[in-house]
């Protein structure tokens, strides 16, 4: 679905709002807050008729939260009521965005990806989100339904929290930081799937390790490349002089990059940790082929010598001395009896099994 968008674009003008995703929200909504320390505003609109978009003095932070990213006329209206670039518009409705900051003359625009983790398949699913913030102002725009902000909302409702005597600025920066800190539990999550992997091992217990590993190796991937752009976005953000973003917000962002850098340090562990698991897993494999190998290779040594001596004295020949001894079948018999248990023996004491 997304290939075909992507060549229905080509050849169309910078700044084309068209959305190349698949449409994970039936319907449209955006949830509205406006706030300051001693006020707020809150309320849940899902159609167009009830959408109101206005800017508010900058006393206030307005934060309008859009979920769903396929209604381009609703998105094309807030560019032009808010004044935002059409190129941040098509960034944003494109979901093959990678991570990135830009820093516009009336506003900044960061796209980042969040992401979850499927335990029962074993997958790793990632979600665009994208923000866009000046003074008194901040848009996020969601892809999915499920609403990744509730536990900044709820911070919000605090009135003595940081975000209510801080700027857009700031918000910013906690919307970011609630994505980054999803990061440390899905791999808080890869890193139970990795022990419990090691413990199945350990326990001799093969089933489906080389399909889990692979699958956790692929999810690996998929956040580095992920965490890679992100961790260079932020660097610009911390580094950025707009007058946007106040410095003792830079401070925050800061620490957010810093814990960019914590996740790809475990990132590269697991990896270690995976490649370790896969090497022992193999290694266990051929020692219980090695195993198997050897308890054939004792059988056929014990049968050699008996089916020598079966397959001498079942020649057809006549002149055999041994063939009309009157005790030849129990004399063959005993000494077939002798050799096997001579074999058990000369085996056991070289300790080949």
């Amino acid at each position: 679905m997304a290939k075909r968008i992507k060549k229905r674009k080509a050849g169309l003008p910078p700044g084309s709002i068209i959305y190349t995703g698949s449409h994970k929200v039936d319907k449209v909504f955006l949830n509205y807050l406006k706030y300051d320390p001693e006020h707020l505003t809150e309320e849940v609109l899902d159609n167009h008729d009830q959408i109101i978009l206005s800017e508010s003095d900058d006393t206030f932070v307005d934060w309008y939260d859009i979920r769903g990213l396929q209604d381009i006329e609703l998105i094309g209206a807030i560019g032009k009521i808010f004044k935002i670039h059409d190129l941040i518009l098509e960034d944003t409705v494109d979901i093959n965005q990678r991570p990135k900051y830009e820093d516009f003359p009336n506003g900044i625009f960061i796209i980042i990806k969040a992401i979850s983790f499927d335990n029962e398949r074993c997958e790793m699913e990632p979600e665009q989100v994208a923000l866009y913030f000046r003074k008194g102002l901040i848009i996020t725009f969601q892809e999915n339904k499920t609403d990744l902000f509730s536990s900044i909302r709820e911070r919000i409702n605090l009135s003595n929290g940081k975000i209510r005597t801080n700027g857009a600025d700031y918000l910013a920066y906690a919307l970011i930081d609630s994505i980054v800190d999803n990061y440390f539990a899905v791999l808080d999550d890869i890193e139970d799937r990795i022990d419990n992997i090691e413990d199945k091992i350990a326990n001799g217990n093969h089933d489906g390790i080389k399909e889990e590993i692979h699958h956790l190796k692929r999810s690996l991937i998929k956040v580095r490349k992920l965490v890679s752009p992100l961790r260079e976005a932020l660097s610009r953000f911390t580094k950025s002089d707009s007058p946007h973003i106040k410095e003792s917000s830079l401070h925050y962002i800061r620490d957010v990059n810093d814990h960019t850098i914590q996740i790809m340090d475990m990132i590269d562990t697991y990896r270690d940790l995976l490649n370790g698991l896969q090497d022992l897993y193999l290694s266990e494999i051929s020692m219980k082929m090695n195993q198997v190998m050897q308890v054939l290779t004792i059988i056929t040594t014990i049968f050699v010598p008996l089916s020598f001596m079966a397959g001498l004295y079942g020649m057809n020949f006549d002149h055999m001395p041994e063939l009309h001894f009157k005790y030849g079948y129990y004399v063959l018999l005993g000494v077939m009896l002798c050799v096997l248990i001579g074999s058990l023996f000369f085996f056991k004491k070289k300790k080949w099994f």
